[in-house]
């Protein structure tokens, strides 16, 4: 049964009303209020749950701040993944919001919406803000089944996430790759090579930047990725031209396979975009351009999946745009 008694500081002083919660099954349960009306709700809540049989311990999320979680979420969940390297990001972002300084069971839908407002005030785009809150989702259902939090709700499921725009369906047309790797060429022979090899194999930027020749096996005609996006291992499988490029490349000391960094491939890219005359042309897209055409050469949804590396049907069709006019041909 519940009780509810004056509280007093060490002089003496009347500083609020102490709830006590007693049932046979359950361990005693405290709580200090200003009020003595609020005493008597909490006493009613816990009551109620512990008769009907719902009751969970909240010591834990009530006595344990969002980023006090946050720092474990980092040390025991993103630090231990391949490719986390953008959750500590998200992690370090999370832990500077006002959010951050709330006890977990004090975290509602209203502190998340408001969180989302300030992302997209500082001009964070749906997607990022949607992985920002995914990170936030996981950390409270770990809260809830690992640390002790069973109490907890997902605030996280309470706010209407934010609506991601149309995939970009950019492709190479007409004389735009002929133009695009000529441009290439005068600056550099090497930026032609990784444009021509970003289209033949549809990976990612950081990638192929990354590659080094002891994952190559040009026997085999294969390029084995231990560091991925996602963090699976993959091996991509190399066309007649993705080949060539490789076979073509002097060896550096270092092992890696190309000289060039991110920031040096952007720039140059660019300034290729520029002479080339071509407009709205990300790097990107040219494994939207390269997953297209593997769809294009008959391969199925399995087999396009194991080589760009795709998790879901839904991902491959934000970056899969064929070519109605190849379409027609196919069907007759």
């Amino acid at each position: 049964m519940a009780s509810i008694t004056p509280s007093y500081d060490r002089e003496g002083e009347h500083i609020g009303w102490k709830a006590s919660v007693r049932k046979r099954g359950y361990p005693p349960q405290y709580r200090t209020f200003r009020t003595r009306k609020d005493a008597e709700a909490w006493a009613l809540v816990i009551e109620s749950e512990m008769t009907r049989g719902v009751w969970r311990d909240r010591a834990e999320s009530e006595g344990t701040t969002l980023a006090e979680c946050l720092d474990r979420y980092l040390a025991e969940i993103v630090l231990t993944k391949k490719g986390g390297r953008r959750e500590v990001d998200y992690v370090r972002q999370w832990k500077v919001r006002p959010i951050a300084h709330l006890y977990m069971s004090s975290v509602m839908g209203k502190d998340v919406a408001r969180a989302m407002k300030d992302m997209e005030a500082e001009g964070k785009g749906p997607n990022t803000i949607r992985l920002h809150l995914a990170l936030l989702s996981h950390l409270f259902k770990v809260a809830r089944t690992d640390w002790g939090m069973e109490a907890l709700d997902n605030p996280v499921g309470l706010v209407r996430k934010p609506k991601l725009p149309q995939g970009r369906d950019r492709r190479l047309v007409e004389d735009e790759e002929a133009r695009l790797l000529a441009a290439c060429r005068a600056i550099n022979l090497e930026i032609a090579a990784i444009v021509t090899f970003a289209i033949e194999t549809a990976m990612r930027q950081g990638e192929i930047l990354g590659m080094t020749w002891d994952a190559v096996d040009l026997q085999r005609c294969t390029v084995t990725l231990r560091q991925t996006k996602n963090g699976t291992k993959r091996v991509v499988p190399l066309s007649n031209t993705a080949f060539q490029v490789l076979a073509n490349l002097p060896r550096q000391l270092n092992g890696r396979v190309w000289e060039y960094g991110q920031e040096g491939v952007k720039y140059a890219f660019s300034v290729a975009r520029r002479k080339a005359e071509i407009k709205d042309l990300h790097f990107h897209d040219l494994r939207h351009e390269a997953t297209s055409r593997l769809f294009e050469k008959g391969f199925n949804t399995m087999e396009v999946s194991a080589i760009t590396g795709h998790k879901t049907l839904q991902m491959l069709k934000r970056y899969t745009h064929l070519k109605a006019e190849d379409l027609v041909k196919r069907l007759g």
